[in-house]
Parts: C-alpha cells; structure tokens; sequence
C-alpha cells in the first residue's frame, strides 16, 4: 500500500512538473508575456543559443555524460514502467482436477475464503488476504491480520497457519502454500477512571 502512494505521489509530481513548464512554453510561444521565473525574454528567444549549444563541444567528456545521464534516465523511466504494469496479485489458481486438464480457480474467491475464515477465528478483528505468484506455479499468500486486543500473536497464527491455510491448500488442491503473516495488535480503548 505504501508503494501505491508513494507511486502516486510521484506521477503527480512529475505530472505537476512537466504541466507547468509545457504550459508556460506553450502560452509564451503563442505570445503570453512569460513569467517572471522564465529564463528567457520572448516568444522569440530560442532555448539555448548557438554559444550554449557549442560551449562543450571540444570537451571529451561532454557527450560521454550527456548520453550517459540520458540512458540512466530512460532506464529508470522503463523499470518504473514495469513496477508500474506488473500484476502483483495473482488472479486466477490451476487447479489439478485428475482428468489432465485443470480448472480455474478465481483468486478473489480464495482470497475471500481465507479473510473470512480468519475473520472467524477467536482474537482476529480484520483480515486481508492477498495471493501472489502464477498461475501455474504454487500461489503464496500474503496476509495482514489485525489482532483484538489482549490476543496472543503466536496462538492466532498458529490457527491460521493449522486450520485456514490448511483448508485453503487443500481446496486449491496446490502441494504448498507458503504464507508471509503481517499481525497487528488492535488498540483498545483507556478504561475511564472515576
């Protein structure tokens, strides 16, 4: 969840960024009078001039670090790119039928079916259950359960390790199926004293 935002914080300030300086281009260019922050003087004035552009020209080192920044940044741009667009969760489970060609599973549904019997277990106020992986391959699950208070994290784990996972591996008919457990003690609230 804290990737998301932080994603989502990032887009819209590069979002930001990139609406300002294209807007302010774009209005100075149609003749606006640019603002007071603008590195140039007029719709006329070109970006860099003929000395800027030709300043670094005799360097040796200048355009090895120019394309060098260049390819960082089109690098991170695509791995940004791909965290972005690959699927995290895993939508659907094979299940082995015995007749050589498997059934489909949804992952909501197995989802579904394991926050609720977590949910139904003493001492378990909230569970989220997210399955992880491929379709092909053994799923894993990653689950967040928050405790009610006074609860013993070691005995709730236990029965959602023993009993929900269990049922669930069974049910999917997979060999394995290997939990990440996040717990989180609930607050109570301060007894008044009077």
């Amino acid at each position: 969840m804290r990737s998301g935002v932080l994603n989502r914080v990032l887009l819209a300030l590069v979002g930001l960024v990139l609406l300002t300086v294209g807007g302010s281009v774009l209005a100075v260019g149609l003749g606006a009078p640019p603002p007071s922050w603008w590195i140039h003087t007029g719709p006329h004035d070109v970006l860099l001039t003929r000395a800027e552009r030709t300043h670094w020209r005799g360097a040796g080192w200048w355009w090895p670090t120019v394309l060098g920044a260049l390819a960082v940044v089109v690098l991170l741009a695509l791995w940004w790119l791909t965290a972005v667009l690959r699927r995290r969760r895993l939508t659907e489970v094979l299940v082995d039928t015995g007749d050589g060609r498997g059934a489909l599973l949804r992952g909501r549904a197995l989802e579904s079916a394991l926050a609720e019997e977590a949910t139904r277990q003493d001492g378990v106020a909230h569970a989220q259950v997210l399955l992880r992986g491929r379709r092909r391959t053994a799923p894993g699950v990653s689950a967040r359960l928050r405790l009610e208070p006074g609860v013993a994290p070691a005995a709730a784990l236990d029965t959602f390790t023993g009993r929900s996972l269990t049922r669930a591996r069974e049910s999917a008919g997979v060999a394995a199926l290997p939990a990440e457990v996040h717990l989180r003690a609930g607050r109570h609230r301060a007894e008044r004293v009077t």
